[in-house]
């Protein structure tokens, strides 16, 4: 017997509804209409990333920043309203920003 069968047996009135989840993730950071840039460079021989074009407030930026850098495990920084990331990461961070819902535009390389 599965786990479906265990609840048939416990709720035998409830009929499951054939959505599936939303794989976006709830926020509370607010979505914007126009894509966040997603900047590669070099800076004294070491690569980042440069996220910028956000229109929001700055403490939901600077909160997507830190997420950014605990998911990826790198350091980092907010400056000028911007994210700058250590590293090349533009792929995971577009990932992950296309997974909250942004949209994005790769800038560079």
């Amino acid at each position: 017997m599965d786990l479906q069968d265990q609840l048939k047996n416990l709720f035998p009135e409830h009929v499951p509804s054939d959505k599936e989840p939303s794989k976006l993730e709830k926020t509370d950071i607010w979505m914007q209409e126009t894509p966040i840039i997603c900047k590669y460079e070099k800076r004294k021989g070491k690569p980042i990333t440069i996220l910028e074009g956000y229109t929001g407030a700055d403490s939901d930026f600077k909160k997507l920043a830190k997420e950014l850098k605990t998911k990826l495990s790198v350091g980092g920084s907010f400056k000028d309203d911007k994210i700058i990331i250590q590293g090349d990461y533009r792929d995971q961070i577009m990932e992950i920003l296309e997974a909250k819902g942004f949209t994005t535009k790769r800038v560079g390389g």
